[in-house]
């Protein structure tokens, strides 16, 4: 649910309220963007070259940040591979296809969402933004631990204690629309809101062009999404 609340500038004026949108240049999150202009947010974008395996991925959200108008677009540069211990950041492990195994994939990047938020928050703190949109999801989620509803309130709570912003009594909010969304239903969504999928690219292994794998449990479950949404899949994969 939104909390949006206008500001009053130096000369009087209302002003819209601003917020911190976490953008990876995939399905979701562009959705997330959506959504946040929609309830009436002034946005700045935030993406992440962490030392995934591709970056045609930093160049759509890039891309769509720039056309979706927003106010400001960063991206911070964090080399995860120095840790290493997911197949997004080390590329001895194999990102696996068709792969229908039970528990936490390979594909988890350790604290990857901790990080991510913790920067937001800094750029929060800095902008004057209240709000902090992330597009995790409990549904469609892969098993990742740090997509589930009780890490954001944790998460959120911990924020709070830790900024200034929480301490003098502006509370930070981190919003997951999508929280509750099956793929098809964040598909429709997006659609009602006009994003263009074709633009977007969700593929852990996307070529240099931004061409699909198609058979990575992203692109599955992008699939089965646009499948069920009843939406052509406007996806471009490599095969």
């Amino acid at each position: 649910m939104s909390n949006t609340s206008s500001t009053l500038s130096e000369q009087g004026e209302q002003t819209p309220p601003k917020a911190v949108v976490l953008v990876s240049g995939g399905l979701d999150s562009t959705t997330v963007l959506a959504i946040a202009q929609s309830q009436g947010y002034d946005c700045y974008t935030l993406s992440f070259d962490y030392g995934q395996r591709h970056r045609a991925e930093l160049q759509a959200a890039q891309r769509l940040s720039k056309e979706m108008g927003v106010t400001g677009h960063k991206t911070v540069n964090l080399d995860l591979r120095t840790i290493g211990g997911s197949a997004l950041t080390d590329n001895a492990i194999d990102v696996p296809e068709d792969d229908d195994s039970d528990g936490i994939p390979v594909t988890y990047v350790p604290a990857r969402n901790t990080v991510f938020l913790s920067i937001a928050l800094g750029w929060a703190e800095v902008l004057g933004a209240n709000d902090i949109f992330i597009g995790v999801n409990a549904v469609d989620y892969s098993g990742y631990p740090d997509c589930r509803p009780e890490y954001i309130t944790a998460y959120e709570k911990m924020a709070n204690l830790a900024t200034k912003a929480g301490v003098e009594g502006q509370p930070l909010r981190i919003q997951t629309p999508l929280m509750d969304m099956s793929k098809a239903d964040i598909i429709q969504k997006g659609s009602q809101l006009g994003v263009d999928y074709s633009k977007t690219i969700s593929c852990y292994q996307a070529n240099e062009q931004g061409l699909a794998c198609g058979k990575c449990d992203s692109c599955r479950l992008r699939k089965q999404g646009f499948a069920e949404a009843g939406v052509p899949d406007p996806t471009k994969y490599a095969s």
